[in-house]
Parts: C-alpha cells; structure tokens; sequence
C-alpha cells in the first residue's frame, strides 16, 4: 500500500540492516518528479552531546581511538539515550560515566540533526556549569581520556579542522556564542 511522504510516495519499505544502534532502511518510491526512485536511510538512536565547562571558561572533552575513523578523535561528550530516557536524564548518565562529571547547572542548547538527506538521528545539546568530579564507569568498548582546555582554544581548534566530530563542532560553537552574550 502507498504511503504518502511529503511530495514523496512509498510504495514498499525493506529493512536492510538493524542492530542495537541501527536500521538501514531501502524504500521504493515515487519522486516528487513522478519518476520511480529508490532511497536508502539511516535511522540511529538519538543522542546527546554535553560540554562542562568550568567559572574559569575551561571545558572539558573526551580524546578517543574513533574505529570508523581509524584514529583518535576530540569531541565533547556524546552518547547515545536509551529507549525511554529523557534527554536531560540520558545526559547526566553520559557526562559521569565517561568523564566523572556531575554538574548542578544544566543548560539546553537546543537540537542538532546529524544529517539531514539521509540520516535521522537527533542530538541533543547541553552546556553544563557548577562541576564537581566523580569516578568514570567507561564501557568495555570506551577508552576515554578527559581533556582539559579553555573555551576558545576549543573554537579554535573546531575552525582549524582539528575538531571535525559535527556534533562537538556545533556544541562548541553554539555554546561559545551562548557564552559571549
């Protein structure tokens, strides 16, 4: 049975992967042209990003072997919530268990879409303040070092090309400009 999806029709789903974390999907379709088409998505659970940051305008990532990427990545602290958990909840989760972070100032900086053409997975972002510092609990798969730098420096990097992790890019922005005002 048809679907109508914006000025696109479905004509038939195919589920062609699915894990824990993933579904790739390959439908047959109408374009908005008329013309018979295929399009393939990527649906992930959403996420959330996190960036502490201390009263001295110090932040803190997380430097980690990326397997896709085959080398060590900054980013801001990101994860994955879980089916049912709140965003702010799933944040807090994250934040502590990979960095030994628990703040009592949680600021919501709004939502950031991975990629829009055919990715569906939104991240949620959170600056947090007023940080005390606990015990990690990193997952079997997760070797994460904490760093330390200030704001800017963090910018910096993000407009030098040596943090390209698109969500950490658009935390350290967003929240740079959050910042200054």
């Amino acid at each position: 049975m048809a679907e109508q999806y914006g000025p696109w029709t479905i004509q038939e789903k195919r589920r062609k992967y699915q894990n824990s974390f993933i579904n790739v999907r390959e439908d047959q379709v109408v374009q908005p042209d008329g013309q018979p088409g295929m399009y393939s998505t990527v649906t992930m659970k959403p996420g959330v990003a996190i960036l502490p940051i201390d009263s001295d305008a110090t932040v803190y990532l997380t430097r980690q072997f990326r397997y896709a990427l085959g080398k060590e990545s900054i980013e801001v602290v990101c994860g994955a919530i879980e089916e049912d958990e709140p965003p702010l909840e799933a944040a807090q989760r994250e934040v502590q268990e990979e960095i030994g972070i628990k703040a009592e100032e949680w600021s919501n900086l709004g939502i950031f879409d991975l990629d829009t053409s055919i990715v569906h997975c939104p991240v949620y972002l959170f600056l947090v303040k007023q940080l005390t510092f606990t015990q990690t609990h990193q997952e079997g798969t997760e070797t994460i070092e904490r760093v330390r730098m200030p704001l800017d420096v963090a910018v910096q990097m993000v407009m030098d090309s040596k943090i390209t992790h698109a969500p950490s890019c658009v935390m350290l922005l967003k929240a740079g400009n959050a910042l200054a005002k």
